[in-house]
Formats: structure tokens, C-alpha cells, sequence
């Protein structure tokens, strides 16, 4: 669904702009939402990986940090930790600066989990851009990349 013209003029002046950033904004939404259904259904859930992507990105974080981060709810994020501290996903230790705080670090074996999504992800988009796209496609999509990690990092 292309936006009406009464949309893009709310977005910007200039509707060559207003259609860049809707193109921009279908093409990154409609590829997020097939690279997460490529994920293993037995594996992890999403708010799962979430949060293993945020201690490993970010490091250590005390389970409020966490919450606030994710947008999460504390009780989601209280069954979320329960679940990755059995599977020994994450660590959990005292604060040493308040021994009333604990502290969510990921371990070797959260990060395995991580690395492979990323892996069935990774294989998977790599394997359509293979077939979908030609040589010349590729090189024009490497840029493209490149250019919105330059945007999402603005």
C-alpha cells in the first residue's frame, strides 16, 4: 500500500523525499518481518533475543535497565530471565555498589544462541539475495546498506 498524497505532504514538503523514506521504511519493515519468521520455532522467542542482543551490545545491566530498554514489563521480563537463567543463558550476581541490585550478563552459551539466529538469518537472506538479485544488484544493495546504517546511526 502505496501512502496518499495526503500523507506524504505531512511527511515532507518535497514528495520525492516522502516516497523515499516510504520505499525506505516498506522495504526494511517487510525484510525485518521475514528475516524473524526464519527463526527456528523451537528456538528463542523474539523478546528473548531482544534481550540477549541488548547484554551483548550493550553489557551487563541490572533487570529494571533491561525492562526500560526493551520496553518490556517487568513481570514479561521476570518470565524472560527465569527462562534464559535455566538454560544458562545469562548470569545473574549482586551489585557490588547495592547488594539489593543484581546485575544480567549473557554467557558463552546465550551468545552461542545468538550467533546462531543470526547465522539461520544470515543464511537464509543470503541464499534470496542470490537468487533474486544480480551481480550489479548486489553491489547497488551493499551501498544501500552502508548508507542506512549512516541514517539509523544519524
Amino acid at each position: 500500500m502505496h501512502p496518499d498524497p495526503d500523507t506524504a505532504s505531512r511527511v515532507s514538503d518535497d514528495a520525492e523525499l516522502a516516497d523515499l523514506a516510504w520505499r525506505v521504511r516498506e522495504g526494511v519493515g517487510r525484510l525485518n518481518w521475514r528475516m524473524r519468521a526464519e527463526r527456528d520455532p523451537n528456538g528463542p522467542g523474539p523478546a528473548v533475543l531482544a534481550v540477549l542482543s541488548r547484554l551483548y551490545r550493550a553489557g551487563t545491566h541490572t533487570p529494571t535497565e533491561l525492562a526500560e530498554a526493551e520496553r518490556l514489563q517487568p513481570q514479561s521480563l521476570t518470565r524472560i530471565l527465569a527462562w534464559v537463567s535455566e538454560r544458562e543463558l545469562v548470569t545473574r550476581t549482586t551489585d557490588p555498589e547495592d547488594g539489593r541490585r543484581s546485575l544480567i550478563s549473557i554467557t558463552p552459551a546465550g551468545l552461542a544462541v545468538l550467533r546462531e539466529y543470526s547465522v539461520q538469518r544470515e543464511r537464509w537472506l543470503a541464499a534470496a539475495l542470490e537468487s533474486t538479485l544480480s551481480p550489479t544488484e548486489r553491489q547497488l544493495l551493499k551501498l544501500a546498506a552502508d548508507l542506512l546504517v549512516r541514517v539509523a546511526d544519524a
